[in-house]
């Protein structure tokens, strides 16, 4: 059967459009399928690897046009427990860094991607998938009308209920957290510069982030219950709130947006690709938003699978197979442990026991008066390989 394309990339969302353009700038042929989405409100922060890897793919030119540089984090352990950690400023300057990354909106950058696309090669449906099956050496994917493409790898970015992921057999493990994630755009009555500000708490950190004068991008995690009672109070109880959780120290805030809440959970899987089908972004992992990993592991998806299909011998009538596979082992490892290092950091926020709470505090002050430690800290942190 004759093929439609090199490539179909299944999802519209920020790893998917990276995934589908950058195969496009790299000389694929590339069909996306990105049927059409409400606009996504939130931010993310890039460290400065994933910016690196965006402006040599051509997705991005220079950051400063798009979003707002992190120069700091400060860690500050709000909690009544009995074993608190120290306050902790990580600056970008200790290790040569003008800045740790860039906080981007997620609009922004999608829209930013878009423009980025080649004149040729790449061809944009507004359709959704329905069914995956295996072919030969085609991957063949069912249109909602019916009608079906064949290519001989298929990119799964189709979020945390991927039927790419199902459709291929490919098993995933995802637990819900009694928490959620709370996020707006606030505007303080003292600006925050260039430094990410996160208040511990038992159920989660409370965290603003630059995005340029005095406004701040909010992700607050919490109990669901809680967030989703002071939310429905409307924006006088939730000024109450952010008041008391922000310790008041950057004066009077407004809101500058809506409120969200967000359910979080844990997704991993047994291996990001197989049998003609590699999985990127959600539809591979996801986890709280801890440590501003999310899309930043998404785009090393993107990344390897660029050097993967670089690798690959495209005149063997089963490329696809093969790059899946070595895409797979490429990502195995930083799945592995970048997946580890989140969900720890997050359950030990939870955790009420004293041997937790101590572990936590102790490690906080060895990144505290460890320089060596705390270079170390900062390359896992921006994902560095």
């Amino acid at each position: 059967m004759t093929q439609d394309a090199d490539i179909i990339v299944v999802g519209g969302g920020l790893a998917g459009v990276a995934a589908a353009v950058g195969l496009a700038r790299a000389g694929h042929q590339v069909i996306h399928l990105a049927p059409p989405a409400p606009p996504d409100r939130r931010t993310s922060a890039l460290m400065m690897p994933s910016v690196d890897f965006l402006r040599s793919a051509g997705l991005i030119d220079a950051p400063r046009e798009l979003g707002h540089a992190l120069t700091a984090i400060r860690i500050i352990d709000a909690t009544p427990r009995l074993i608190r950690a120290p306050e902790t400023l990580f600056d970008a300057e200790e290790v040569g860094l003008s800045a740790f990354g860039w906080n981007f909106g997620n609009a922004a950058l999608l829209a930013r991607f878009q423009q980025a696309a080649p004149p040729h090669g790449l061809e944009t449906r507004n359709q959704a998938v329905t069914a995956w099956q295996r072919d030969g050496a085609l991957g063949v994917v069912t249109l909602g009308d019916g009608s079906t493409l064949r290519a001989p790898l298929i990119v799964g970015a189709d979020g945390k209920k991927s039927l790419i992921r199902t459709a291929a057999g490919i098993a995933a493990r995802e637990h819900q957290f009694a928490e959620a994630a709370l996020v707006c755009d606030l505007d303080l009555g003292r600006p925050i510069g260039g430094t990410s500000i996160e208040f511990h708490y038992p159920h989660g950190p409370f965290t603003l982030v630059p995005a340029g004068g005095n406004r701040a991008n909010l992700v607050w995690i919490d109990e669901q219950a809680k967030l989703r009672g002071i939310q429905a109070g409307g924006p006088e109880a939730l000024l109450v709130s952010l008041h008391e959780r922000s310790q008041r120290l950057f004066g009077t805030m407004t809101l500058a947006s809506p409120s969200f809440v967000f359910p979080l959970s844990t997704l991993t899987v047994d291996k990001a690709g197989r049998d003609g089908v590699a999985l990127v972004g959600e539809s591979a992992h996801a986890f709280p938003p801890i440590g501003a990993q999310g899309l930043n592991l998404g785009l090393r998806d993107v990344s390897d699978l660029l050097a993967a299909l670089q690798a690959v011998d495209q005149g063997d009538p089963e490329w696809g197979i093969a790059a899946s596979l070595d895409y797979a082992a490429r990502r195995a490892g930083d799945l592995a442990r970048t997946g580890g290092m989140v969900d720890t950091l997050f359950r030990s926020l939870l955790a009420d026991m004293l041997p937790s709470q101590a572990l936590r505090a102790g490690g906080l002050w060895a990144l505290k008066l460890l320089p060596p430690l705390r270079r170390q800290a900062f390359a896992i942190g921006m994902g560095e390989r």
